[in-house]
C-alpha cells in the first residue's frame, strides 16, 4: 500500500472527511440494545400473549390467525440475513413494531424503549415494513373491480341502504402531516392545519374500493377526485362499469350505475350529490335522505379505521413520501382484518357524523346527464322504489 493511501485511509478513520456540522456515531449497536436478552423477553413475552386471544387482539389490532396469516405474507421479505456483526430482528418483531406504531400513534422515541431498537433503526423497520404490507397485498385485498365484483358491490349497497345501481362512496379525508422544509402553504388546508389527503371509493361492507394518497391539503376534494387514477379512469369511462339497468320493482326505469358523493363534487352521469339549497320540495328531500344513507358509509369508514390504527389521529411527524406509505398501509390492513375478523362494533362507538358537517362547498361542474339522472332517481324514490321510513 502507497503512503498516499495509508495517510487517506488513517484520515478517513479519524472522521477527517465527515461532513461539516455532521454529528459522529459513536457506538454502531448502543450497548444497552445489544443484549440477546431482549429479544429473548419478546420471544417470551409474543408467545404468552398468544395464549389469551382478546388481550392478543387488544395489542396487535387482530386476531391470532390473521396476525399469523400476515406474518406468513410477509415473512420472506422481513427475514435479514445473519452476519458475523449481529443477529438480524426477527420477522415477528419487525411486524410488531410496525403494527405497534400504527396502532397507537406513538413516535419512534416511545418505542425504541419499548423495544430495545434504536430510533433510526425503528425508522427503518416502519418505512420497509408499510411499503411491504402495501405491495404484498394490495392484488388480494384491492384488486381492480370488474363487471361482476361491481354488480356484487350494487347488490350488497341496496341490500343495506335501500340504494340501487350504487357502486359506491366517494370522499376525501385529511391526514395531518408536518410541513415540510420550503413546502410554503400547499399542506395546508381550509380546516387550518398542515395535512394530505386520503381519497376513497368505500364499498356497503366498509371496506375500501380504491384510494388515492399525497394530494396536497390545500387542494378541494372534487379537485384530487379528478385527477387521481380512479376518477380520470371514471370521467373517461374506463372503468368497466355495468350497463345502465332497470331500478328494483321497476321494468322500464333503466338508470345508470352511480357513485355517492357530498355536496363538494360535480354532478355527473355517474355521481350523484345531494340536492344544494334550502326550501327543497318532498321529493327532493327524500333523495337527499335516501343519498345520505349511502354516503355515510365512507364516512363511518373513515372513523372505523382512524380508531383502529390511530396513528391517524395524530399528526404523522416524518416526510410526505414516508407518510404517504404509512396512510396506504393502514388502508390495506383494513381491508385485511375486516374480511378475515369482521367488524368489532366498539370501534364505530365514536360519532362518525361530526364529518358530516365538515361539507366544503366547492365544484358546482354538473352535466345535463347528471341532472336528468339525479331527477329520475329522486322521482322513483316516491314512487316504485319509496321505502315507509323515510316520510319520518
Amino acid at each position: 500500500m502507497s503512503s498516499l493511501l495509508k495517510i487517506i485511509c488513517m484520515a478517513e478513520a479519524a472522521g477527517e472527511f465527515e461532513e461539516p456540522g455532521k454529528k459522529s456515531r459513536m457506538y454502531w449497536v448502543h450497548p444497552m440494545h445489544s443484549s440477546k436478552e431482549h429479544d429473548i423477553q419478546f420471544q417470551e413475552f409474543y408467545n404468552n400473549l398468544k395464549k389469551y386471544p382478546e388481550k392478543f387482539f387488544d395489542y396487535y389490532r387482530m386476531s391470532i390467525s390473521t396476525f399469523e396469516e400476515l406474518l406468513e405474507k410477509v415473512r420472506t421479505h422481513l427475514t435479514k440475513e445473519v452476519t458475523q456483526f449481529r443477529i438480524p430482528i426477527s420477522p415477528e418483531k419487525r411486524l410488531t413494531v410496525t403494527l405497534r406504531y400504527l396502532s397507537t400513534g406513538s413516535n419512534f422515541a416511545s418505542l425504541h424503549f419499548d423495544f430495545a431498537i434504536g430510533k433510526s433503526t425503528i425508522n427503518g423497520i416502519v418505512k420497509e415494513t408499510c411499503k411491504l404490507l402495501w405491495s404484498v397485498l394490495l392484488e388480494a385485498e384491492m384488486p381492480k373491480p370488474t363487471k361482476e365484483t361491481w354488480l356484487q358491490i350494487s347488490d350488497l349497497f341496496y341490500k343495506k341502504t335501500n340504494f340501487p345501481n350504487c357502486l359506491g362512496a366517494i370522499d376525501g379525508k385529511h391526514i395531518r402531516c408536518k410541513n415540510p422544509n420550503h413546502a410554503g402553504s400547499l399542506y395546508f388546508n381550509y380546516k387550518k392545519y398542515f395535512s394530505i389527503v386520503l381519497m376513497a371509493v368505500v364499498d356497503a361492507n366498509l371496506n375500501f374500493i380504491s384510494i388515492d394518497v399525497g394530494a396536497y391539503g390545500r387542494e378541494a376534494d372534487p379537485t384530487v377526485f379528478r385527477e387521481s387514477v380512479f376518477g380520470q379512469k371514471l370521467y373517461s369511462n374506463l372503468l368497466e362499469i355495468p350497463e345502465p339497468r332497470a331500478l328494483p320493482s321497476s321494468e322500464n326505469n333503466i338508470q345508470p350505475f352511480v357513485f355517492v358523493a357530498d355536496e363538494a363534487f360535480g354532478l355527473h352521469t355517474n355521481v350523484m350529490r345531494p340536492f344544494p339549497g334550502r326550501g327543497l320540495n318532498d321529493t327532493r328531500r327524500i333523495f337527499n335522505y335516501r343519498l345520505s344513507r349511502a354516503r355515510r358509509t365512507v364516512e363511518c369508514a373513515f372513523g372505523v379505521l382512524t380508531n383502529k390504527w390511530r396513528v391517524l389521529h395524530t399528526a404523522i411527524l416524518v416526510e410526505p413520501e414516508f407518510c404517504d406509505d404509512i396512510v396506504k398501509a393502514c388502508c390495506i390492513l383494513h381491508n385485511f382484518v375486516r374480511k378475515r375478523d369482521g367488524c368489532n362494533y366498539e370501534e364505530t362507538e365514536e360519532n362518525f357524523n361530526v364529518q358530516l358537517n365538515d361539507l366544503q362547498f366547492h365544484g358546482r361542474n354538473v352535466t345535463f346527464g347528471g341532472i336528468e339522472t339525479r331527477d329520475n332517481y329522486a322521482n322513483y324514490f316516491v314512487t316504485e322504489g319509496a321505502v315507509p321510513f323515510q316520510y319520518k
